[in-house]
């Protein structure tokens, strides 16, 4: 993002005591690690993390019991009994920490720290995109019952291109041998630094106060902090969230689509309403998933354009009807907001030809390409895949104030969940 141009109306990230995993109390660092909370959709999934080390975090950003409120007393009484175990220790002293990602092509290095809380209309951090009500609530209540941050959200910022601020505090630190190393599952590989000294604390920090930042993943759990600050007493530990910032200028995030899988409506009957309205050409494509992406990002270089799986097949809806369009989607928004595909899908689509609520019992978000087509063929379900949006719209969407529709994007890499945590009574 560009400057605030006023130091006092920046980001502030202040340092905390990480709470960390202590090494020799667990199978290995990447054992215990987990990708956020969200993006353990899959049963499978989860009992594999949970399978992987009887410390890893998923037990608790996903606690398993028989109800909501015993979900996040497991978590919680898990959180004390790991401290008392001397699984999870707080570091000495507070820092910020550098932690830097890299793989699949990618490198990425940021700072993670606790934020000063803001609403969007201060300008100072920017969401993107609009939330679930009953997602914040189940954040609300296992934060409120463990009082913990369990993992960071991932934030944006556009910093200078020379060497200076953060940036050169960063370059500078990842010169030292680093707190932990590890490589996760997926490839990654995972280094994070304690940065405690004054002076470049001072000179990280005072970068920082000239920058907005926009939010790239974690929007329920910022507005989760914001909902728990209302609540507690104020100044106090819940006035800051755990994030981590990256500076896109330096290190660009990869943008990709987060899928649809709805539950009760299979693609016959999903093509059926589609081809009955004549709101979009229907194509049935011949190709394995690869290719069908293909065809998929050919065709939103023209406009609106989904992919439907979950027959056995893939079907591609593109060239959508003007005039449908035009009185299915809002006058009231930017066109950039009304071309988006996540817009088209929830006004025109969902809302309109297959009056499909946005509820959880009918609709599921899927990060992963490929099961979000194995879920919907082993369901009878529709797979409705995305292509991604580009991250330059999102930031001036984000800069006008207008929020993309829920679940509109995935920025990655995102952070290792496990890696640092932040207790709200640890001082």
């Amino acid at each position: 993002m560009s400057t605030t141009g006023r130091a006092d109306l920046g980001l502030r990230l202040i340092p905390f005591r990480g709470l960390r995993y202590v090494p020799e109390r667990v199978g290995s660092l990447a054992a215990v690690t987990s990708p956020p909370y969200d993006v353990v959709v899959r049963p499978d999934g989860l009992l594999h993390l949970e399978s992987a080390d009887p410390y890893n975090i998923v037990r608790l950003i996903l606690p398993q019991a028989s109800s909501p409120a015993a979900r996040n007393q497991k978590a919680a009484l898990t959180l004390d009994d790991w401290l008392d175990e001397g699984v999870l220790a707080p570091d000495p002293v507070p820092a910020l920490y550098v932690y830097e990602q890299e793989g699949d092509g990618i490198l990425q290095r940021g700072l993670i720290g606790a934020l000063a809380l803001s609403e969007p209309a201060e300008g100072i951090v920017l969401p993107h995109e609009d939330v679930m009500p009953h997602v914040v609530e189940d954040r609300a209540a296992l934060m409120r019952t463990t009082a913990a941050h369990l993992e960071p959200l991932l934030l944006t910022y556009h910093g200078s291109s020379t060497l200076v601020g953060a940036t050169a505090v960063i370059e500078r630190t990842i010169l030292r041998e680093p707190l932990l190393r590890t490589t996760t599952e997926d490839g990654f590989r995972h280094r994070l630094w304690a940065l405690t000294d004054p002076a470049d604390l001072a000179e990280a920090q005072a970068d920082l106060a000239t920058h907005q930042a926009v939010i790239a993943d974690g929007h329920h759990r910022w507005a989760t902090y914001l909902r728990l600050r209302d609540e507690q007493a104020s100044p106090g530990p819940w006035d800051f969230g755990l994030v981590l910032l990256v500076d896109t200028a330096r290190y660009p995030l990869r943008v990709r689509a987060i899928h649809r899988l709805l539950h009760r409506l299979p693609v016959s009957k999903a093509l059926a309403a589609v081809t009955a309205s004549g709101a979009f050409r229907v194509r049935t494509l011949d190709v394995p998933l690869a290719g069908a992406l293909e065809t998929l990002a050919e065709a939103a270089t023209q406009g609106n354009a989904f992919l439907l799986a979950g027959d056995g097949g893939f079907h591609l809806l593109d060239h959508p009807d003007e005039a449908l369009l035009a009185r299915t989607i809002r006058a009231d928004r930017p066109e950039a907001w009304r071309s988006l595909d996540a817009t088209v899908l929830h006004s025109t689509l969902l809302d309109e030809i297959w009056h499909t609520p946005d509820t959880p019992e009918d609709i599921a978000y899927i990060h992963d390409t490929a099961a979000a087509v194995e879920q919907a063929e082993r369901h009878n379900k529709t797979a409705v895949l995305m292509h991604p949006v580009r991250e330059e719209v999102v930031r001036d969407l984000a800069r006008q104030g207008v929020t993309m529709p829920r679940k509109s994007t995935s920025f990655g890499p995102k952070p290792a969940t496990g890696l640092v945590l932040r207790s709200l009574t640890v001082n």
